[in-house]
């Protein structure tokens, strides 16, 4: 009979040390966030753990490790804006007006210059020049700004998919700033 305890015992103690081994992965991104969010109030706490979690890289990975899936993380945004934009410009069903595709196009162009931004500002991190991936990140904001504005000048609200790419750009360039900051000034 003392063998079936020792061995759920030890199948006990192996759960409970996989157990204690995730919850370390989680705590050094939920660690890296709360430094970021206390070092930039414009952090999401909740946004920056939900997202880098999600990333494949993020277990295990160190402050620059996750600054870097922070830009991924913005390349594929962009990427996704590029190809739902393409998809809003191509529509058969109903083709946009004239000042929305003219919107739309600035947009595409802007969110292409993004892609190319956070992938630069990945290549900066992963070679420790963080100032200027810091810097190459932060301008994601100025470039949504662009594309948004170019909608209210003309009188219109962005689609949809505008908007959810937009404000997920802004948060993650905001995260990928944060935290490449934490590596500049630790």
């Amino acid at each position: 009979m003392s063998r079936p305890w020792r061995a759920l015992l030890m199948v006990a103690l192996a759960s409970l040390a996989t157990l204690q081994g995730l919850t370390g992965v989680d705590a050094t991104v939920a660690e890296t966030c709360s430094a970021a969010s206390k070092s930039d109030r414009r952090v999401n706490y909740d946004f920056c753990v939900s997202e880098l979690n999600k990333h494949r890289d993020s277990p295990g990975a160190d402050t620059p490790g996750l600054a870097k899936v922070a830009a991924n993380m913005g390349v594929n945004n962009a990427g996704g804006a590029v190809n739902d934009m393409e998809n809003l410009l191509a529509a058969k069903h109903s083709p946009p007006d004239a000042r929305t595709s003219a919107a739309l196009r600035l947009c595409e162009q802007m969110y292409y210059d993004m892609e190319l931004a956070f992938a630069g500002a990945y290549d900066e991190i992963n070679a420790r020049n963080c100032t200027a991936g810091r810097q190459v990140a932060a301008d994601a904001d100025f470039m949504v700004r662009r594309c948004t504005g170019s909608f209210a000048d003309a009188g219109l609200q962005p689609p949809e998919p505008v908007a959810r790419h937009s404000a997920y750009a802004v948060q993650i360039a905001i995260v990928c700033t944060a935290i490449t900051n934490l590596i500049i000034s630790p």
